[in-house]
């Protein structure tokens, strides 16, 4: 008997006829002989209009009764899919995050999980019982519902996964599993029998948006075995494991892209020690998360550009924030844009094959891109490029890797 998470996504359980096709696929886990915990989201759409009313009724609204209110979709969703397992003669009950509960920290809309409390859970799985949990949600220090922001049900699923010490963890979406780029982009992309944490980890971060990037990093902290599948097909998935698990690589794993990504360039900076701490320091203090950086040599004058990728939406306010401190930090001017993409190589391939930057390079030379910022770890290359070659972009480089399928 083995013990298995499932998640469903808002697309899975987007109606009542979905929720009952989910409820037999839990049934038909039941029937195997293995114990089963379902962690739902909010039926699609259902967030998004809570989130819509929340803003509407109050701009500056208390964050604790922000979350009493998107919390309400998991709420509905584990409700019917419990009624819909009972009707089909599986004991089910539904769990609410506080009632198992899931401890947060105190960072109502954006929380994190400290720890699970599986006891009383454990002892009705024993039983045959299947859970069906609220995904998104937790019980905050200050005994408030408190919600993990968006994208948070596959970060309970796993979570649960880890504090139930479970044998795999199976996300069910829209997709039938991890491709080698976005088949809406380049139609000629694989689908990966398996892909290690780290790249499932790039690539999340990537702009791959088949898992959320923390509940992949979570995963790889607790070893806990993915596994992504189709709601609605029964197709075989794509396994997330550990590295050691996968035979060694001799292809790059995939290609992605972050279409929301703007530039920003301060020119003319004083090259001393310590501006690059002053300017960094202050966006993140300010929330902004920065990616790829370059500075360029300090010319004669003792003048340097520093340039940074960010997000497409946080670029207005970095730019009022480094504006604010023209007068501190003594440079000459600023240039941003909103119309570029990430592209990114990934693969554990390039710690053993030489040779993907120039490929990379001359590919896109190839095609007449330009690259305006370069970053690179041990197991990607990213560029960021004018946004109107991002398909261009991503389909050549998807064949020049031979990751296109076979006619």
């Amino acid at each position: 008997m083995a013990l298995i998470v499932q998640k469903f996504g808002g697309t899975s359980v987007g109606d009542l006829d979905r929720i009952r096709n989910v409820a037999s696929r839990v049934k038909s886990e039941v029937e195997s002989g293995n114990q089963v915990a379902v962690v739902v989201s909010a039926m699609a759409g259902t967030t998004n209009q809570l989130v819509s009313w929340a803003r509407d009724i109050g701009p500056m609204h208390d964050a604790r009764e922000y979350d009493a209110i998107v919390a309400t979709g998991e709420q509905v969703t584990v409700g019917l899919l419990a009624i819909a397992l009972q009707n089909m003669g599986v004991d089910a009950r539904s769990w609410l995050g506080w009632q198992i509960p899931v401890h947060t920290d105190e960072v109502h809309g954006a929380a994190r999980i400290q720890s699970i409390d599986t006891g009383v859970m454990r002892e009705r799985l024993a039983t045959g019982q299947v859970a069906v949990v609220a995904g998104f949600q937790g019980l905050a220090p200050d005994g408030r519902i408190s919600t993990l922001g968006r994208g948070g049900s596959d970060t309970s699923a796993v979570a649960l996964a880890a504090a139930l010490n479970a044998d795999r963890c199976d996300i069910y979406t829209d997709v039938d599993g991890v491709y080698t780029t976005d088949p809406r982009i380049a139609p000629r992309a694989q689908k990966l029998d398996q892909i290690s944490f780290e790249e499932m980890l790039e690539m999340a971060s990537l702009g791959a948006k088949v898992l959320q990037t923390r509940s992949v990093a979570m995963a790889m902290r607790h070893n806990v075995n993915l596994q992504v599948r189709s709601s609605f097909t029964d197709a075989p998935g794509t396994l997330v494991v550990n590295e050691d698990a996968i035979v060694e690589q001799e292809k790059i794993s995939g290609i992605a892209y972050s279409p929301d990504e703007a530039k920003l360039t301060i020119q003319g900076l004083p090259d001393r020690p310590g501006i690059a701490a002053a300017i960094f320091g202050t966006l993140a203090e300010n929330h902004i998360n920065v990616d790829m950086i370059v500075q360029t040599a300090a010319s004669e004058g003792q003048k340097t550009d520093i340039t940074f990728s960010l997000g497409r939406g946080d670029l207005a306010k970095a730019l009022e924030i480094i504006e604010a401190s023209r007068g501190s930090l003594g440079f000459d001017g600023v240039d941003a844009k909103d119309d570029v993409t990430k592209i990114s190589v990934v693969g554990m391939a390039m710690r053993s094959q030489p040779g993907v930057a120039r490929t990379m390079f001359e590919t896109l030379a190839e095609r007449g891109i330009n690259i305006e910022v370069i970053s690179t770890s041990e197991i990607k290359i990213s560029v960021l490029i004018a946004a109107e070659y991002t398909e261009l972009a991503v389909r050549s480089l998807h064949a020049a890797f031979g990751l296109d399928a076979e006619d």
